[in-house]
């Protein structure tokens, strides 16, 4: 069952432009001149009670334009939205007791306060009872592991303790949307992980539909089973992950450092980088075993350093993009 329904969905705006110079500058003062840009271009897809989806694309795409479009934020310029069966721009404040959010670069907790400050403030704000809220209070103390935390003020918190605080604070009300943009960003390793952790629990647990955005492949990889994928306004894809990874996530690539310089020759591998002592490759790991390649490179030498990393979500996004583009063109001679 669909709870979100996205038809046609465009926004555009106005930007004033200014001429170099004095005179321009006084032009823009007296007589100022606009242009538009279209940021959102008539997009349209649906969102499955209980799915974890991926909405991604690189800086500028128009991921944020849309989420604000269908949190209420902003209004659209063109076409219709429907969440929970609600017109978010109408219905904004009937939909926001019912989603939650959370955005990287704006917290919802008080930034001197004790998480369980905002937490009591919060409450008040969703309208909980006193009873309700300290029961689920306990609930997101024990799901989250920040019972220990809740008397610290936000500020004194780490970046992870702060993001488990921040997803907790946005369910606090049992909403079943929950928008998360970049939830892991700026995190290490293993702290990513048990944010991942959290979310899909939190989704098997309550039912909650995650709607998230990240730069962060490992995220969409190990937590959503579609993504649809945004560039200049428009969807370029929309498929399963499943399907994304065996035709764009499958390239690994190997940065393997030698206590001495090796012979690649005859390796008949894909060198993207060859420094002797130092050497990158890359992987098609629906063509080739990994383990077999990195069995091969080690018997080569002595080795002191390997990390094996994937291309830059960008990339694969601007892949895809390039793709689709091309497409377009051979129809359109054809």
């Amino acid at each position: 069952m669909s709870i979100i329904k996205v038809q046609n969905l465009s926004k555009a705006f106005k930007v004033k432009t200014k001429e170099a110079g004095l005179k321009g500058s006084i032009k823009s003062i007296i007589s100022p001149s606009y242009r538009e840009i279209q940021a959102v271009k008539g997009i349209s897809f649906e969102v499955d009670k209980g799915e974890i989806l991926a909405f991604i694309g690189p800086n500028g795409a128009g991921k944020s334009t849309t989420i604000k479009m269908m949190t209420g934020i902003l209004y659209p310029t063109a076409g219709s939205i429907e969440v929970l069966g609600m017109n978010p721009s109408a219905e904004r404040k009937r939909l926001s007791y019912e989603i939650g959010t959370v955005f990287g670069q704006k917290s919802q907790l008080w930034f001197h306060l004790p998480p369980l400050d905002s937490f009591n403030l919060l409450g008040s704000i969703y309208e909980l009872d006193k009873a309700r809220l300290t029961k689920r209070i306990e609930l997101l103390k024990e799901i989250f592991e920040i019972g220990d935390l809740m008397d610290i003020p936000v500020r004194k918190l780490s970046l992870g303790q702060r993001i488990r605080c921040e997803i907790a604070a946005s369910i606090l009300h049992e909403p079943e949307i929950i928008f998360l943009d970049e939830p892991t960003i700026g995190l290490d390793v293993v702290v990513k992980q048990k944010i991942r952790e959290l979310i899909l629990k939190l989704n098997k647990e309550e039912k909650t539909t995650i709607f998230l955005t990240s730069h962060d492949a490992g995220d969409i990889e190990q937590m959503c089973k579609r993504a649809i994928i945004i560039n200049h306004g428009e969807i370029v894809l929309n498929e399963s992950i499943k399907k994304l990874k065996y035709d764009y996530l499958n390239k690994k690539i190997l940065h393997i450092k030698y206590n001495e310089s090796v012979n690649l020759d005859d390796s008949g591998l894909n060198i993207l980088k060859n420094k002797g002592d130092a050497i990158k490759v890359q992987v098609d790991t629906s063509k080739q075993d990994i383990e077999e390649v990195l069995t091969g490179l080690i018997k080569l030498g002595k080795v002191n350093d390997i990390t094996i990393s994937e291309p830059p979500l960008e990339e694969i996004i601007s892949y895809i993009y390039k793709q689709n583009k091309d497409g377009d063109r051979n129809e359109t001679a054809s």
